[in-house]
């Protein structure tokens, strides 16, 4: 496995990390072009900007798709913290994306290989390579503490009561 992408998922834990401190949910992205040089970065951003489209790799694809001037991505990598859901996975079968990499599997809505494979999808017009787990354990366990942290303030919220906090795994 290449040890760039080691350096570049950290890179995004740090900034899902201030999407989660925004109130997001802490996923980001970015999309290198075939020198991998980041040309497009993206944090979640759908409380901020009430948008459903607001996901990190929908930003960064975005934002390198303006930069370059072209939606065509076919020798272009994209990283993510979480593998993408179903509506990303697409738009980067749209963008004909070269490779995806992601940390932290998601069995619920991963659509990269969890739940589906929109990748290998029969009605997929373009092939990409999907690398998967580079980084899992600390993507996985910043989102297993954000959402932990979620529901603690919750019920919080619901009890009316100061309710005082788990030890931290």
């Amino acid at each position: 496995m290449d040890n760039s992408y080691d350096f570049w998922m950290e890179r995004l834990v740090r900034l899902a990390a201030q999407a989660g401190n925004r109130g997001e949910v802490p996923v980001a992205a970015v999309v290198l072009d075939p020198q991998g040089l980041a040309i497009g970065w993206g944090s979640n951003r759908r409380e901020a900007s009430q948008d459903p489209l607001g996901h990190g790799e929908l930003q960064a694809l975005a934002q390198a798709a303006r930069l370059r001037q072209d939606w065509r991505f076919n020798q272009h990598t994209l990283l993510v913290t979480l593998e993408p859901c179903p509506m990303c996975a697409g738009a980067l079968v749209q963008a004909r994306m070269g490779r995806v990499v992601y940390g932290a599997r998601d069995p619920k809505r991963g659509a990269l290989g969890s739940c589906l494979d929109l990748s290998l999808s029969p009605t997929a017009h373009h092939r990409m390579e999907v690398v998967a787990g580079v980084q899992e354990e600390a993507c996985r366990l910043q989102l297993q503490r954000w959402f932990k942290q979620k529901r603690f303030k919750q019920q919080q919220r619901c009890s009316g009561r100061q309710v005082v906090p788990a030890p931290a795994d």
